[in-house]
């Protein structure tokens, strides 16, 4: 498989449902898992994400944004976006967040927009870029053959022994994952959710100037609409296999006051909707399951010194989804805990 393929036409934009104050909320995000062969089975993760809301005020962990409008868009279609760019960043050892969390403006286009470098076709190349001294980019070239990433760690946790900067290169996996799949639903007074995926891609290029390989998961996303908890898992298998499962639920837990990893009152649930996937690549074929069980307990493991609550048990999820004709039972175990915080007027 030598380029991405699917549906990019709306990868670089928004817009495209009537904002809702203070519910709007869009966003690029990757998910890296990084190979560690000389450090734990799990590995190494990045999570970042380029976000924007439709709202006068956030306060991320303790940050004030406090976004100045809508996007603008000119006469070509290019968006100038008053963002945040945060990510996380685990080293196998220890979760390092905020990894980035930077305020800032930024510029998204695609490939067809008069200021790209070499004109394209308009059919799903592109980028997002903050409006910093820093590259902090994400595109995808206009052959699709392959997305770029680029960051530079905040000054804090690079001094506290994360990455300084990272240069990667995100390549088609196999046709089952490196596909753009949408999704979308609409309930009422202009509520909803559109969503692109790209289940998985290849991953290499350096950190910190060494050569490191891996994997990724892609999601465009609007969001326009509360949200529930919920229930969210992806795998990568070495032998390009994929699984996935989403439980959004009512629980006790909604009424929590302390952001604690794991709470008694997280063992009782009522799921809202349920749905999981798996893409066999052994036998080379896709099962969707429409009944998916999880149930949280707590571990042995504990939340570092470093985390929002040190000491505190870290979760174990028992996942199982089923369907006429598969059933999948696993047990998926926290190793280590992101905390992220929004406090927005509603």
């Amino acid at each position: 498989m030598d380029a991405f393929e699917g549906d990019f036409s709306t990868m670089w934009r928004l817009g495209i449902r009537e904002p809702l104050w203070h519910l709007t909320w869009d966003w690029w995000w990757w998910l890296v898992m990084f190979d560690d062969p000389d450090g734990e089975e799990w590995g190494k993760q990045l999570m970042v994400l380029w976000s924007t809301k439709d709202n006068d005020r956030v306060e991320v962990n303790g940050t004030p944004w406090t976004p100045s409008g809508r996007p603008g868009f000119d006469e070509h279609g290019g968006m100038l976006i008053d963002g945040m760019v945060c990510a996380w960043w685990f080293d196998g050892q220890r979760m390092h967040e905020p990894y980035i969390k930077r305020t800032c403006d930024m510029i998204a286009m695609d490939d067809a927009h008069p200021a790209w470098p070499q004109k394209g076709g308009g059919a799903g190349g592109g980028a997002v870029v903050p409006l910093l001294p820093d590259d902090l980019s994400m595109g995808l070239h206009s052959d699709k053959r392959s997305f770029w990433l680029n960051l530079r760690g905040d000054e804090g946790p690079v001094a506290e022994g994360a990455p300084g900067r990272m240069s990667l290169n995100l390549t088609p996996w196999n046709p089952a994952m490196s596909v753009a799949r949408p999704s979308t639903a609409t309930y009422a007074a202009g509520m909803g959710y559109d969503i692109l995926r790209v289940h998985g891609t290849k991953v290499d290029g350096t950190v910190d100037g060494e050569p490191v390989t891996g994997s990724a998961y892609f999601q465009k996303v609007c969001v326009q609409a509360p949200s529930p908890p919920w229930y969210w898992g992806v795998l990568h298998f070495e032998d390009g296999s994929y699984m996935d499962w989403f439980l959004p639920h009512l629980s006790p837990t909604i009424t929590a006051r302390t952001p604690r990893p794991w709470k008694k009152r997280d063992i009782q649930h009522i799921s809202l909707s349920q749905g999981g996937l798996f893409h066999d690549a052994k036998h080379q074929r896709t099962e969707r399951f429409a009944r998916v069980e999880v149930e949280k307990l707590a571990s042995h493991r504990q939340e570092g010194p470093h985390g929002e609550n040190p000491g505190a048990p870290l979760p174990t999820f028992n996942v199982h989804m089923r369907n006429g004709r598969t059933s999948i039972k696993l047990t998926v175990e926290a190793v280590e805990r992101a905390h992220w915080h929004f406090d927005q007027p509603t």
